[in-house]
């Protein structure tokens, strides 16, 4: 049976443009390409992890709009199940403006329209999904009430919890002790712990402080550096995959996707890590948000091929 993931989150559309290079303040760059694709965090880790092999269930608010009839039939296509998306009439779809440059770094704006009112009401609603789901995925582009609300649910049905806290802010400390899983990357590992994160080294003191703090298994992402990992039985820093990016944009949502179903199959942590870290580095080689995350076939060759190369080359190795 495929894991049963259950994700409470955003759903955006993302307008796109391809520029030579991320503008300065005030500046017009010219040159740029446009395409128009599916986005928002919690929309992405859904499609990421149904394309990992998991059978995902997607709590969300849309915008009654075309945008939002997009969004849903996209998610359609990819066998999500939307019982408990709402469509709201009343409040226009999330849309993000991002600029992407040639090396794949890229600057985002989000305005969250119904996203932003999905309510504990609206979670609470859901609850059935709850209890026949095996890993809660949540994300912070959502009100944080609904965040919590999910949260308690997780914590009544015994739910594991994978939260991806971004973007960068502040959350409650009595969240962490319901959090099985915590995926910052650096910026907001930084605002969690109070640790500026640059380095693999920062990372794994700011890990461990947020280990402190209730939570069994913090990883911290950290774009081309690769991950540290602070769980029981294992600390480490794991190097990513090379590969040559042409957007970066949703490569923290394809690892959390991935992340989710490898660990809800009971894979042992280090190696559900290479699941997902491999995930991630084939989706920087695409273009768009939902577009670029990889199927588990892909996955799987990707990582066969890997194994081959020197063990100099591989993650883990160097750690």
């Amino acid at each position: 049976m495929k894991p049963r993931i259950l994700v409470v989150g955003s759903s955006n559309t993302d307008l796109v443009v391809k520029v030579p290079r991320l503008p300065s303040p005030g500046e017009t760059v010219l040159g740029g390409e446009f395409a128009s694709v599916a986005g928002g965090k919690g929309a992405n880790q859904a499609v990421a992890a149904a394309r990992a092999g998991g059978e995902v269930t997607f709590v969300a608010r849309i915008g009654d709009d075309a945008f939002g009839q997009l969004s849903l039939e996209g998610l359609q296509k990819e066998g999500i199940h939307l019982g408990h998306v709402v469509m709201d009439s009343h409040h226009p779809s999330g849309v993000a403006l991002i600029l992407v440059a040639a090396d794949g770094q890229n600057s985002i704006a989000v305005a969250p329209g119904a996203n932003a009112h999905l309510s504990p009401a609206d979670v609470q609603r859901a609850a059935p999904a709850f209890r026949t789901a095996q890993m809660l995925l949540v994300q912070l582009e959502i009100p944080l009430a609904a965040v919590q609300s999910a949260l308690e649910l997780a914590a009544h049905h015994r739910l594991p919890v994978l939260l991806n806290p971004a973007p960068a802010q502040h959350i409650p400390n009595e969240w962490f002790p319901h959090i099985t899983y915590l995926t910052p990357n650096a910026r907001e590992a930084s605002a969690l712990s109070g640790i500026e994160v640059t380095d693999p080294d920062s990372a794994a003191r700011a890990a461990a402080r947020l280990r402190h703090k209730g939570v069994p298994h913090v990883i911290i992402t950290l774009a081309e550096q690769g991950l540290v990992v602070d769980a029981p039985r294992l600390h480490k820093h794991l190097p990513a995959f090379r590969v040559k990016p042409v957007d970066t944009t949703a490569a923290g949502d394809v690892f959390c996707g991935a992340l989710a179903v490898a660990c809800t199959e009971g894979r042992p942590l280090l190696e559900a890590l290479r699941f997902a870290q491999a995930a991630a580095a084939i989706s920087v080689t695409r273009f768009g948000a939902q577009r670029s995350a990889p199927t588990r076939a892909e996955i799987q060759r990707f990582l066969e091929e890997h194994s081959r190369e020197p063990a100099s080359n591989r993650p883990g190795e160097t750690a």
